[in-house]
């Protein structure tokens, strides 16, 4: 019972990263014309806008930030391989948590003093010191929302790699393939080279 309580919860936590990761890939191409238009206005019209490098700005962050929990989801954060895959998967579960703790430990602080600096945003009015100066508020929402969904992924990760530790098995079983397949496929890849 408490094990399907543990899978229900990350589930929900792996599906709600999914979307903010996915739903923030269709900044990408709104970031790509916000470039080719600066460059055409700049270059062909002769005439540079105002708010085309703050918003490329933002939307770049936006897109890192919030990607980045999908990212982490994914496994797709770098790893010091030759170690990572000599040992035993217990040993990794090990070292993930180790990896883990550290990085809520960060993303913790960061979300709080982002937090701060949305406070200090809203009350001072802060802008960006450009000429179009948009407001900076929304780019610390955004910090808040995306340290949160990179804490509540890692917590998920850790979650799910405690458990292996403790009991041998996978919490979620349809994981269990797909790293089965990844640890399958690196393993190929290191007898080619």
């Amino acid at each position: 019972m408490f094990s399907k309580i543990l899978a229900f919860y990350c589930q929900v936590i792996n599906r709600l990263v999914y979307w903010i990761g996915a739903s923030t890939s269709v900044l990408m191409p709104i970031l790509a014309f916000t470039v080719a238009f600066e460059v055409f206005s700049r270059y062909v019209l002769g005439e540079p806008t105002i708010w085309a490098y703050d918003v490329s700005l933002f939307l770049f962050g936006y897109i890192a930030a919030l990607g980045g929990a999908l990212a982490q989801q994914n496994k797709a954060h770098i790893n010091v391989d030759v170690l990572y895959l000599s040992v035993s998967a217990r040993v990794r579960c090990f070292f993930n948590l180790i990896s883990y703790s550290l990085a809520i430990f960060f993303l913790a602080v960061v979300l709080m003093m982002s937090f701060g600096k949305f406070e200090e945003a809203m009350e001072f009015n802060y802008r960006r010191q450009s000429e179009w100066a948009p407001s900076m508020t929304h780019f610390w929402v955004m910090m808040v929302v995306a340290c949160g969904a990179f804490i509540l992924q890692f917590v998920s990760d850790t979650i799910q790699d405690g458990y292996y530790l403790l009991t041998g098995k996978m919490l979620i079983e349809q994981e269990q393939e797909s790293t089965e397949q990844t640890s399958e496929q690196y393993a190929e890849s290191a007898g080619d080279v």
